[in-house]
């Protein structure tokens, strides 16, 4: 029999396709009873737009959470995310939920630039929405949970200093910080992501910026990589004597991690409430 992939979550998640329904669902759902500004240009292509979230009635000085969606860097939405948005807005936060170009048809560093300029964009435009560029956190998942990291890090692949947004912290949820076993996983064909790639934006490679706290956690169902690499990344963090802490989400895998995320109510979504209310 052959060896599965352990990237491939589909093949660890029976009901993989009705929870990505569920959680495009309860977004559809969810916007419908929040202000929302939806597909703000940050950049020149469809897909470097962001929706913004508004809690019913924010005060000045309001606090910023951008959240960036996974896809391993070929798929997703911000759309299918926008439930993410209710914790930030149950603490008096802003919500900015990114789009960014995909692979392969856009390459690795383009996206990390993408996504750089979008939080630049978002900070530089808090004071005219009410937020306070000071008081600006970062969630993402899966991919998005790479991209978030390389938020407050300086890769191998960036050329010199990056220009990097100030973070107050970051949640990372499920991520892949070492990219090394991607070019030849289930996604050689889909993402085309080359070792040279893999090497120049792998996190666990990176200088990691002083000062952001770092939430690093995944399901406990999750496959070996996803346990393994919040682990090391932690452990990375925690040797720089930067403030980390590492989490498990109780019965959760790859996909129903979003919906704790997304839900006041549960620990991780409680964690992000404090999180942008601490800001």
């Amino acid at each position: 029999m052959a060896e599965r992939d352990l990237y491939r979550n589909r093949d660890f998640i029976p009901d993989f396709d009705a929870i990505m329904a569920e959680t495009e669902a309860r977004s559809r759902a969810f916007a419908e009873t929040v202000r929302i500004e939806r597909n703000l240009s940050y950049g020149p292509t469809p897909r470097q737009s962001f929706d913004l979230v508004f809690p019913p009635d924010p005060a000045p000085g309001a606090p910023l959470h951008m959240f960036i969606h996974g896809g391993y860097w070929r798929g997703g939405s911000k759309a299918a995310h926008t439930r993410v948005a209710a914790p930030v807005i149950a603490a008096g936060g802003i919500a900015a939920l990114i789009g960014y170009d995909l692979m392969p048809g856009t390459r690795l560093a383009e996206i990390v630039a993408q996504v750089r300029r979008a939080a630049r964009h978002v900070v530089r435009m808090a004071p005219e929405i009410g937020a306070d560029p000071a008081r600006f956190t970062v969630s993402g998942h899966s991919a998005g949970a790479h991209l978030a990291s390389l938020l407050a890090s300086e890769a191998p692949g960036d050329a010199g200093p990056a220009d990097l947004p100030a973070l107050r912290g970051l949640i990372l949820v499920s991520g892949i910080y070492d990219l090394s076993g991607i070019p030849g996983s289930f996604l050689k064909d889909e993402a085309k992501m080359t070792d040279d790639e893999a090497r120049a934006w792998s996190p666990l490679l990176a200088r990691h910026i002083p000062g952001p706290r770092r939430i690093i956690t995944r399901g406990d169902e999750e496959t070996a990589p996803f346990q393994d690499q919040a682990v090391a990344l932690n452990a990375l963090l925690d040797r720089e004597e930067q403030p980390t802490e590492l989490r498990r989400e109780r019965g959760r895998n790859h996909l129903t991690v979003v919906h704790d995320l997304a839900d006041p109510d549960a620990p991780l979504g409680r964690r992000l409430l404090e999180l942008v209310a601490s800001s």
